[in-house]
């Protein structure tokens, strides 16, 4: 087995809640020891990070750090960026993830599975990206929303279908 795509590259964790920095750290570090892992607990320390470094992969809580201030300027600095939240975990954030940029939304009850979450994010193209975490998490999404809840925003999510499905996107 290879190692991870993610070994010698730049990763910063923002989130507020500690426990969640040290459990990212964990992850990453033990599937990809030469990955350097820096975190930020604040939306200034992200800013003056994000200013003064750059990045392979940028993974923003969504509440706390106001996330989607921090994903307008990740984006604007070319960074692949995974939003993980665990109270703005709604179709709303997941849409507006998408729209403003994000290559990944991922709940933190996935934390245990972030590697090959942001593996992906690398890997993939953008659209083929999103159509992967979809494969991955639709089921949850499902089970947590219940099953209809792409009818409210129908037109967004069917065109996204179509986006994701294209071939060679």
């Amino acid at each position: 087995m290879g190692g991870s795509i993610l070994n010698g590259k730049s990763i910063l964790a923002v989130d507020d809640e500690p426990d969640v920095l040290t459990v990212l750290e964990e992850e990453i570090k033990e599937a990809c020891p030469d990955s350097r892992f820096d975190k930020a607990r604040t939306y200034e320390e992200a800013v003056e990070r994000m200013i003064s470094l750059t990045y392979d992969v940028v993974i923003l809580d969504i509440m706390g750090v106001r996330g989607f201030d921090l994903l307008e300027l990740a984006v604007s600095r070319n960074f692949p960026v995974a939003m993980l939240t665990a109270h703005a975990l709604t179709p709303e954030a997941l849409k507006r993830s998408f729209e403003m940029g994000a290559r990944a939304y991922l709940p933190k009850e996935k934390l245990g599975e972030i590697v090959p979450f942001l593996e992906d994010m690398l890997k993939y193209e953008y659209l083929p990206g999103w159509k992967r975490l979809f494969e991955k998490l639709e089921g949850f999404f499902n089970e947590r929303w219940g099953k209809y809840w792409k009818k409210s925003e129908e037109k967004f999510w069917k065109e996204f279908e179509e986006k994701t499905s294209q071939k060679g996107k």
